[in-house]
């Protein structure tokens, strides 16, 4: 077992390595069995941390997601956390002014994550297997600015469902500034 461990530990150190020593604008720290996004990594990635634009955590044990990650790794354009045990994410996300694509496929939210709710950018939010306004199997929302929605600020319009109906949820917060439509 320690020598698992050893190994897990050896790999997300040289992918933050690659990363830093590269000066590479995504991070890749997928299967690395994390449970926590190791403290650590903050001290060693902040002479890069304001170029990366892309990180992949999915196929971890990651039960929450730090404030900290968030604004340490402002400028995300893309974050993976497919496969972890998440069932909220921080209420920091709100600050991810660049984010255009989020996958919490196969996680454990039982809500849509408010937070996302306020990121103007946000284009895709990848729900997958979640329980999410109960359907079990929710595929993909998307978000495209059309028209003004009914609390004001951004534009947008509803998309269908998959399987061919169509569903409009939405965050239970009136802060939310756009529909969801679940595809």
């Amino acid at each position: 077992m320690q020598k698992k461990m050893g190994e897990a530990v050896a790999r997300v150190a040289r992918r933050v390595n690659d990363t830093v020593e590269n000066q590479g604008d995504s991070l890749d720290l997928a299967e690395c069995k994390l449970m926590t996004f190791p403290v650590g990594i903050y001290k060693a990635m902040r002479s890069v941390a304001g170029g990366i634009h892309r990180i992949t955590l999915a196929n971890n044990e990651l039960k929450a997601l730090a404030g900290r990650f968030v604004t340490t790794f402002s400028q995300l354009r893309e974050l993976n956390l497919e496969g972890n045990y998440l069932h909220r994410l921080p209420e920091e996300v709100r600050s991810l002014l660049h984010l255009r694509a989020i996958n919490l496929s196969r996680n454990r939210f039982r809500h849509f994550p408010e937070p996302l709710a306020a990121v103007g950018t946000l284009e895709t939010v990848e729900l997958e297997e979640n329980e999410i306004a109960g359907h079990a199997a929710v595929a993909r929302a998307q978000w495209r600015r059309s028209g003004p929605c009914p609390w004001g600020g951004s534009r947008c319009r509803a998309l269908p469902l998959r399987t061919g109906a169509f569903s409009t949820a939405k965050p239970a917060s009136n802060a939310c500034d756009r529909s969801l439509g679940v595809i």
